[in-house]
């Protein structure tokens, strides 16, 4: 199934357009600046155009009418939308009736929130922003496993997001008797997937600058490009984090750090696990090994 389920925001698309919307404005963003950061346009989804647009004009709107920003324009487009029946018909076709008449239900309930004045309008969040981290975005941290062998981790991006930061980490296929450089990182592999595109391939790269060199060494085009991160919270790394050391830096090319799919990681000796049979681990999660050479700025 396309998405999670009949809910307005159940589901990837329907929960990244809500939040997105929800994190702007908690970071003190403008009306017309969220507007101008998530248009509200209809995007080519490719297969079933109709029913993702269903979704993300009612996600949309729901996100509007809950900072008290809801338009005529918007509530036109959900009437019309509802009107085209697109979701009902996929859920009565992949599901059964029952569903379809469940969505039907959950937009009906929607069009008639949204048609009434929101008489209490959402409060901007305020949220701790962490401000001495124990890694920086770029840090190549190494850290020493039980077989003596030394292992290497990089530190892509650290996310701060509704009061939680994570450090989000990328596993490399380093493995040595010794501390690895930026040099020996040279010859290593990163874990990443592939994602599956429902654009051309011309549109595929307006998405993610710079994918058709995965393309090329993949032998394939027109898929997006994911890492797989190791994500650690800020509050799990405090017992932990004396096992990472800071051995460089080494920056991941900010369009190939699209989130192609991740795991929470509590303890070290979740690492141990993963990282002492790192390809086990990589076949079952089916992830794949790009070269250090072709996602790094070196």
């Amino acid at each position: 199934m396309a998405t999670d389920g009949i809910k307005i925001i159940d589901g990837d698309l329907a929960r990244d357009t809500y939040e997105q919307i929800m994190d702007l404005y908690d970071s003190d963003a403008s009306i017309e600046t969220i507007r101008k950061e998530l248009p509200f346009l209809k995007d080519d989804y490719g297969d079933n155009s109709d029913f993702y647009h269903e979704i993300f004009v009612t996600s949309y709107a729901l996100a509007f009418w809950e900072i008290g920003e809801i338009t005529e324009e918007i509530l036109a487009e959900v009437k019309q939308v509802i009107e085209l029946k697109a979701g009902v018909k996929i859920w009565t076709e992949e599901c059964d009736a029952n569903e379809g008449k469940k969505r039907q239900k959950e937009l009906d309930k929607l069009l008639k929130k949204i048609s009434e004045p929101n008489l209490k309008v959402r409060k901007r969040k305020k949220y701790r922003i962490i401000k001495n981290l124990y890694f920086e975005p770029d840090d190549l941290l190494a850290f020493q496993l039980s077989d003596k062998n030394y292992y290497a981790v990089i530190c892509a991006k650290v996310t701060q997001q509704r009061g939680q930061c994570t450090y989000d980490l990328v596993a490399t296929t380093y493995k040595g008797k010794n501390k690895p450089t930026v040099e020996d990182l040279k010859s290593c592999f990163i874990a990443g997937r592939k994602i599956g595109s429902g654009y051309d391939w011309k549109t595929t790269l307006l998405h993610q600058p710079n994918v058709d060199e995965i393309w090329e060494y993949m032998n394939q085009d027109n898929f997006l490009f994911g890492l797989s991160y190791r994500l650690v919270t800020h509050r799990d790394i405090i017992s932990f984090k004396d096992k990472f050391e800071i051995v460089g830096k080494i920056k991941i090319k900010e369009s190939f750090k699209r989130d192609g799919g991740y795991g929470y990681e509590s303890s070290f000796d979740r690492f141990e696990s993963i990282f002492i049979d790192l390809d086990s681990h990589m076949n079952t999660f089916r992830e794949q090994k790009y070269p250090v050479n072709l996602l790094c700025e070196l």
